[in-house]
């Protein structure tokens, strides 16, 4: 298979035959100004002869002599001589020679019109006369009552003329041929110091490298954003755009008009670094690091992993796992008290069983009673079952008002803003403590308060509470702690609702969240299956 051409070699061949192009219309320019500039010396040259000619008294006076030409003759031949031109015709007003290079032609007529000089106006032009192609002036002759009596013809072969050219012209062909030279050696240079700054690749290679980076960089599953060192966004993948919620505009414009201020601080330094930023309501685990070439630093380049699911499904694991041990301690529970009975009936004491049995109730559902009548949400009402167990094995009193009322909305917000209120609460007053919920759902708002008795919020921590990755526990666990309360001051901005905190008529700190009802057609359309 025959092997295309290399871009050197093409960069090298368009260059050189530019470099051909300019050589030679600017040896082909300067040509023609010699040539120009020789005739227009000459013309100068041999106006001035003519009109010397024209003017000189003993030209003129003899026009009046029998002989003319014997006086003008030897005069014609000096001034040819003596001015480098190549005649000096002298003739009388009917167009009659006085003088010629060639005698024999003396007292002939002219062979070329003599109209023009005849008439008062100097004539300067190119003739074929009887000596050859001349480039000639000729000028009136007049009297001494001014009157024309003849004429002045002064010529230079055009031979002659490029003779002159052509002596000049090797020197021009030595620097039109030094200047091809010169041009040549810098396309050969130039045509190299691409190759070389292109890593010696050609275009079909470039071009490859090209679509597998941009199929590698689009196709994988973590999001990437690339930083230049002004820190303006060079490169977004389609993860990043997803996770982030950016499009292409995004593309070169400055981070901290695009991304969030934890995203942006991360970005924005120097070094490696490992976090866990909240962006938006997603739980992304953020990596970045220098981007370096040739061991300088040109940028910085962060690498995203959506955690949201696996951060949901902890969530969900450490609720499983606090009801599998609320059901094996109640599963004791009740092996106690049917050893109880089963002694009871042994011994005899069948009114004694029968007591305990009554007093012990029915013992077997996870909690007794509903837990409101007002919460039909499904969702909601197994949450706070579930939380109202783990409760009442830590020792913790969790009451939900009576008159809290949830319907169903489609969406998991109020799921999540109750469970991650009453993990704070739990987690704040420990073992023996009492906790309140209150849910009101109505057509204007929808509110949801969880109280508790422990030691409240500080004054000072209040303003940061809502901020990802600030926690008040250090439990060796900062790297997941810190985005509860975060997220749900999201929720409810995205709900158009906000969160309050203030302190609980029960002694502890009172978190209340207003989230704006969904419009009737977006929950019709979240509830349909």
């Amino acid at each position: 298979m025959i092997r295309s051409m290399s871009l050197r070699s093409q960069l090298f061949l368009l260059q050189l035959f530019i470099v051909l192009i300019i050589v030679l219309v600017a040896g082909s320019t300067a040509v023609a100004m010699q040539r120009q500039q020789i005739r227009d010396q000459y013309e100068d040259r041999m106006v001035g002869v003519a009109q010397s000619v024209a003017q000189l008294p003993s030209i003129v006076e003899a026009f009046g002599q029998p002989h003319p030409s014997e006086t003008i003759q030897p005069i014609a031949d000096l001034i040819a001589q003596s001015t480098g031109v190549t005649y000096v015709v002298v003739t009388d007003d009917r167009g009659v020679r006085y003088s010629h290079p060639n005698p024999d032609l003396i007292g002939s007529m002219v062979s070329t019109d003599p109209s023009v000089p005849l008439s008062g106006a100097t004539y300067v032009g190119t003739q074929t006369g009887t000596l050859g192609e001349s480039w000639r002036v000729k000028v009136p002759i007049y009297g001494g009552d001014g009157a024309i009596i003849g004429t002045a013809s002064v010529g230079t072969l055009e031979s002659e003329l490029d003779a002159d050219l052509y002596e000049d012209l090797p020197r021009l062909l030595v620097w039109l041929i030094v200047a091809a030279l010169v041009g040549s050696a810098g396309s050969i240079y130039i045509s190299r110091l691409i190759w070389r700054r292109i890593y010696r690749l050609e275009p079909e290679q470039i071009a490859s490298l090209l679509e597998t980076r941009d199929a590698m960089i689009h196709g994988i599953s973590e999001g990437m954003v690339a930083v230049d060192e002004n820190g303006r966004i060079a490169l977004l993948n389609d993860e990043a755009k997803r996770l982030l919620e950016l499009d292409d505009s995004a593309t070169g414009r400055h981070i901290s008009a695009v991304l969030e201020p934890a995203l942006a601080r991360l970005v924005g330094s120097s070094g490696d670094a490992d976090e866990t930023v909240l962006v938006g309501e997603r739980v992304l685990l953020v990596r970045t690091t220098d981007a370096r070439v040739e061991e300088k630093r040109v940028g910085h380049v962060m690498i995203l992993r959506d955690r949201t699911e696996l951060h949901q499904l902890l969530t969900d694991l450490d609720g499983e796992r606090d009801v599998t041990q609320a059901l094996r301690a109640q599963a004791h529970e009740f092996a106690n008290r049917m050893h109880t009975i089963s002694g009871l009936l042994e011994l005899g004491r069948t009114a004694q069983a029968v007591d305990f049995i009554s007093r012990s109730g029915h013992g077997g559902s996870l909690v007794s009673g509903d837990i409101a009548p007002g919460i039909t949400d499904p969702d909601a009402a197994s949450l706070l079952m579930t939380k109202s167990t783990i409760c009442s094995e830590k020792g913790i009193d969790l009451t939900i008002t009576g008159s809290s009322v949830l319907e169903p909305d489609g969406t998991t917000d109020v799921v999540t803003i109750l469970g991650i209120l009453l993990d704070n609460a739990v987690e704040a007053i420990g073992a023996n403590g009492h906790i309140e919920v209150h849910v009101q759902a109505d057509p204007d708002t929808v509110r949801i308060a969880v109280s508790d008795d422990g030691p409240g919020i500080a004054e000072a921590a209040v303003q940061d509470i809502f901020s990802s990755g600030f926690s008040t526990k250090d439990d060796g666990h900062s790297g997941t702690r810190g985005f509860g309360l975060a997220l749900v001051d999201r929720i409810a901005r995205r709900r158009g609702g906000s969160v309050m905190v203030e302190e609980s008529s029960l002694g502890g700190a009172e978190l209340t969240v207003w989230l704006s009802p969904l419009p009737s057609p977006a929950r019709t359309a979240l509830q349909v299956p």
